[in-house]
């Protein structure tokens, strides 16, 4: 069909869709002579079955009515007319009034131009060069092509390490090649020594006013202990918590070294924390004692003491409430693994390192603590704990209402 008719109908009375259907085609048949008549129309296929949709509104009965038509813009024209003519329905007086006639060539164009919009789109975006994307990966690789090999062990450093007058230490190698990708060319890591410092970073230390840049994570913490111990650090700056800084942009590694503090103020700050947390802690104990005697007074099972968690642990434990999800944590609390719950098991059993806490939104099984144990696994979280039969001595087990 080429058009369609669309009308509005109002009756004073109630009335059904054959009573219209019947009115429009006895009330038209002949106005116009055999050449525009409705039936005849229909059975060549000129026009299409006439839709109607009534609902009852009080003692009247308004609606739509549909008409599909092959006919070309000026037959249509006449039949949307023909179809007002149409002054009664059954008993009751009725009004036929045309709105609109939709012209289903342009919907079908307009169909299709939004359709080849959405395709284009699709293909700019899969197959579109991003300037940027290439600009970027050009400076990275010319960055990484001004990585230089320091000292006797060869470490990785920018090639102003030995003009600037200032420092900064980074873990490894992807590091420096982060800080040089952002115009960072006094840099240098310790790449591959662990948390051991290297003797030409030490003896540089003492030359040079010097930055310790470290991830926010155990690793970071463990080897700026080291640091300071051997080398004369003057500030220490930190990426974001759980991110490296290789990962870092432009942006968080400028905050990140604006927001530096010199050492004594974060040996200062370290030394109020360590007693502000030693007090916590024996104010645990001594909850946890008050508890456990209590519930010895009263014959119940043993309290379980608390145990201490990293921060971001313990926002992971949050953040997995309700999700089905389940994370594995290595000696150092950093991530393993993250998956589903219903592939915990498995995964866990496919690990060929051992593990040291899992997290997850599950009930806590005699299976998974088997499994936990023979990966010599320490702590388990869950959502519940099940009937469990046997307990392994040094692996402790809590619920995440326990943790709360």
């Amino acid at each position: 069909m080429k058009y369609l008719i669309k009308a509005k109908i109002e009756v004073d009375g109630i009335v059904e869709k054959p009573d219209v259907i019947g009115a429009i085609f006895g009330q038209t048949e002949g106005l116009l002579g055999e050449e525009y008549d409705l039936r005849e129309l229909q059975d060549k296929g000129r026009i299409g079955r006439i839709q109607v949709e009534l609902k009852t509104i009080g003692s009247r009965s308004i609606g739509e009515v549909i008409v599909p038509s092959n006919l070309d813009r000026v037959e249509t024209a006449l039949l949307a007319a023909l179809l007002e003519a149409v002054d009664r329905v059954g008993p009751y007086p009725a009004k036929i009034r045309v709105e609109e006639i939709v012209d289903l060539r342009v919907e079908k164009i307009k169909k299709v131009i939004n359709r080849a919009k959405e395709i284009l789109q699709k293909m700019i975006h899969e197959k579109g060069v991003d300037i940027k994307e290439v600009m970027d990966q050009i400076v990275k690789d010319v960055r990484s092509a001004e990585i230089i090999k320091y000292g006797p062990e060869g470490l990785p450093a920018g090639p102003d390490i030995d003009k600037s007058d200032t420092m900064i230490i980074v873990e490894g190698r992807a590091d420096v090649i982060n800080m040089l990708k952002y115009g960072y060319r006094n840099v240098i890591a310790i790449e591959g020594a662990g948390t051991k410092i290297p003797e030409t970073v030490i003896k540089l230390s003492k030359e040079k006013t010097t930055i310790a840049f470290l991830d926010g994570d155990r690793g970071g913490d463990l080897i700026l202990k080291e640091l300071l111990k051997f080398a004369d650090i003057d500030y220490i700056a930190r990426a974001p918590s759980g991110k490296e800084v290789e990962e870092l942009t432009a942006k968080e590694i400028a905050k990140a070294l604006k927001n530096a503090v010199p050492v004594e103020q974060y040996l200062s700050d370290r030394e109020k924390k360590a007693k502000v947390d030693y007090e916590k802690t024996q104010q645990q104990r001594k909850t946890f004692e008050e508890k456990k005697a209590k519930a010895e007074a009263h014959g119940k099972r043993e309290v379980r003491p608390p145990i201490p968690l990293p921060q971001h642990v313990l926002e992971d434990v949050k953040k997995l409430m309700g999700t089905l999800q389940a994370k594995i944590y290595d000696k150092n609390w950093k991530l393993v693994k993250e998956i589903p719950v219903a592939k915990l098991v498995d995964e866990l059993s496919k690990l060929k390192q051992n593990v040291h806490t899992i997290i997850f939104d599950g009930v806590i099984t005699q299976r998974l603590v088997d499994i936990a144990a023979s990966k010599n696994a320490k702590i388990i979280i869950g959502a519940r704990i099940g009937g469990l039969m046997k307990r392994p001595v040094d692996l402790h087990i809590y619920s995440f209402d326990e943790i709360k």
